[in-house]
Parts: C-alpha cells; structure tokens; sequence
C-alpha cells in the first residue's frame, strides 16, 4: 500500500512516483474533477499533495508526515493552514467525487457505515464517551457515518457526517474554538445516519439507490420513517427482538393478529425457506448454493410509526446455513419485488465495506487526522476517501480474489 514519493522540482512541478504510474496517472486525472470547485491553483496544488502525501507516507498520515515528502517545516505550515484554516468549502469536491464515481460505475446502493475514532484527550471535536464494538466497551471517541458508494467493481466511501452530542453543542466556548458552525444542531446516530444519506439523493441529486446498514442498535421505525418520507429504498439488517405486525397470508392467522418479534415471525416461517443459488463472479464462474431464505410480509406497528399513513409494507428477510442456527441474519427492506438471492446480495455489500475500510479506507488514513477543528475533520475526511479512490481506482488497492467472490 505504500509508494514512495518525489518532492517538487524548483519551479513546483510534481514527479510521479517511481514504479506506481497507474496510481499517480489516476490521482492526475480525478484531481482535475475534484478540485475543480477550489478558486485558487495553490488550493488545487495543496489538495493534490495532501492525498499523494495520504497514499505514499509511511505510518500515521499526519499532516506533519505528509508534509515531510514535499519539503519539510514550510510545507507543514502550509498543509496544516489548507485544511484546517483555509475557508475552501469540502462539500463540492465529496459531490465531484460522488457524481465522478457514479459516471464510470454507478452504484448499486449505498451503505452506511459508523466509524468510531478512538482519542486520548477530549479537545478534539465531537470526542465524548461512546462504545467502541471492535474493543466491547465505552471509550474517548468520535463517531461518524460513511456513506459509501458501492458497484460491481468497488466501493468507496463519498459522504461524512460527524455526530456531535450535546456536550459539543449546549456549549459556547466549545463551539467557538472548533469551528462548529450554527447549522449543526442536536440529533441521534440514526438521524445523522439517515442526513447523511439524505444529502446525495436530496442535495447533490444522485440517483436514489437502496441504502444498506445495520440497523441492530437503532430505531427502526425512526429510521425508516424519513427514508420512505424521501422516496428512498432500504435494506436494513434489524434486532431479533424488532416487533412487527405480520400481513403475510403465507403464515397461520395467529401470526397476523398480534405483533410478533422478529425472531418469532422468522421462526413461523421456517417452512417458507428456500434454497439461494448464486453465481460466482467471471466468465467461468458456476452456481453456488448461498444458504436458506424466507420473506415474511410486514408493517411497523402503528404505535412505532405514529404516522400509518406514511408506512409501505415492509418485507421482513430471514437468511441462514443448512444446519445452522435459523434465523442466522433478520432485513428488513422495502425491495419488495426482489428476490431473496437479490436481497442477500444487497445485504454482503456491507461485508464488501467492512474489507475495503480495513484494506484501504484504514491504509490512507481516515481515522488519522489528530486537529481539533470541525472544518479541519472534514477536509481531511473528505481527501482520505479521494486518496482510498485512487487506491481502488487504479487496481493499486489491496482486493483479495476470495473478497471479490464473497460479494457475487
């Protein structure tokens, strides 16, 4: 994953780096769409320097080991002032990349995807206690969401969002000293989640795809409410003990006239199962048997909803192994005319994510910025997920064959 890097010559001119032409003709030719929204050329330069400098340093991508590729103590003052004093605005250059993604592969959905930041202090903006699932226990974090734009042949995270809890903002001084601007405003990890996605189809007017995510810890019917409200679709992997109303004449009438947990409805279901077949990726590729299925018709309970009127019905997924547990996974979607095999397809792109933010997102250093300004934090997200798109677009990015065949 790491290239090693050329400096400037004198009159500012950038080398490619030595052995990796594919990646740097890459980064010129993305360079050119993304920055496109920044004024001035030295901006447009920094930009293109600070994703080299996330691509090739060695270690923690801080701006102080970016800059040491490009010419020491100066081009850290610089570095340091472009993303976190400069007033260039990251929203354009996230839609340049979204729309530019889109051209050349669209999407199949888009999933989202939290992200915990664990820091040592507290001065850094957003940082509060929150619970950490790689470590099981609460921890000093940020916490964001990813919304990442998934094809057949990549994924790529194309928005951020950074939950702020109340701690950062019912507090003046906080406010003031990161930067935080005066439209953030309170909200919970579902509804940061949910903006997030929000923002390419209602914002940047991208085609509305089928947003993914685990929806486990969440407020299903807060979740999805807005969702619906906005005409998108949905695929959301839910808790075991989700109560819904069943609507399915498939299941026995007991089933119908009373809400049910996931879990039971799924279990009621169990002659409804049937075999997935899918097909391995490539020219060679043959059938494959992908487990167990079964659909259940649903509707949120009216009491969750508040609002039935607004409520489509709902299609609750049940997916498990021959001899396994049953149900192994519960989705719950609005994908009402797909079948289970395309269901569960949809349902492994979150796998697909889950690899590609180890292999890459992680490599160019998306949970590395270490600035305390709100501005500061987005930049540098938003140049990390240009950098982890040079990486998957020029073939230089780490795709195991076995990852590729797991997401067919």
């Amino acid at each position: 994953m790491q290239t090693t890097l050329h400096r400037h010559t004198a009159e500012g001119e950038l080398f490619p780096p030595a052995g990796d032409a594919s990646r740097q003709s890459m980064l010129e030719e993305l360079s050119s769409v993304l920055f496109e929204s920044l004024p001035r050329s030295d901006q447009r330069r920094r930009g293109m320097e600070y994703v080299q400098g996330l691509l090739g340093v060695e270690g923690r991508k801080s701006i102080r080991n970016i800059s040491s590729l490009f010419g020491g103590e100066a081009a850290e003052q610089s570095l340091h002032h472009f993303i976190s004093g400069s007033t260039w605005d990251w929203g354009p250059v996230r839609r340049a990349l979204a729309r530019h993604l889109e051209e050349i592969s669209p999407a199949r959905a888009y999933v989202l995807r939290p992200m915990v930041i664990p820091k040592a202090g507290d001065s850094s903006v957003g940082v509060d206690r929150r619970f950490d699932p790689s470590r099981g226990q609460m921890t000093n974090a940020q916490q964001a969401v990813g919304v990442w734009a998934v094809s057949e042949e990549h994924s790529t995270p194309v928005n951020w969002r950074l939950h702020l809890s109340d701690t950062w903002l019912d507090d003046a001084t906080r406010r003031r000293q990161a930067s935080i601007p005066e439209s953030a405003s309170p909200e919970t990890m579902d509804q940061c989640c949910v903006e997030a996605y929000l923002s390419l189809t209602r914002d940047w007017k991208l085609p509305v795809r089928p947003a993914v995510m685990d929806a486990r810890e969440a407020d299903v019917a807060a979740t999805v409410r807005p969702l619906q409200a906005a005409g998108a679709q949905m695929l959301l992997r839910v808790s075991a003990n989700l109560r819904l109303s069943a609507i399915d004449p498939g299941l026995p009438r007991s089933a119908t006239e009373t809400e049910m947990t996931a879990h039971q409805l799924m279990l009621m279901a169990r002659p409804l199962r049937q075999p997935v077949i899918q097909r391995r990726p490539g020219p060679g590729g043959g059938a494959v048997h992908a487990g167990l299925a079964a659909t259940v018709r649903v509707r949120l309970p009216q009491r969750a909803s508040r609002r039935p009127s607004w409520s489509r019905d709902l299609l609750l997924l049940g997916v498990g192994d021959n001899g396994g547990r049953w149900p192994g996974e519960l989705w719950l979607t609005d994908l009402t005319d797909l079948h289970p095999a395309q269901l569960l397809r949809l349902s492994r792109l979150t796998r697909r994510v889950e690899r590609d933010f180890a292999q890459t997102a992680e490599q160019v250093g998306i949970r590395d910025f270490s600035g305390r300004s709100y501005s500061g934090w987005h930049r540098h997200a938003t140049l990390a997920s240009a950098a982890h798109a040079v990486a998957v677009l020029s073939g230089t990015a780490d795709t195991p064959a076995e990852a590729t065949q797991a997401t067919a």
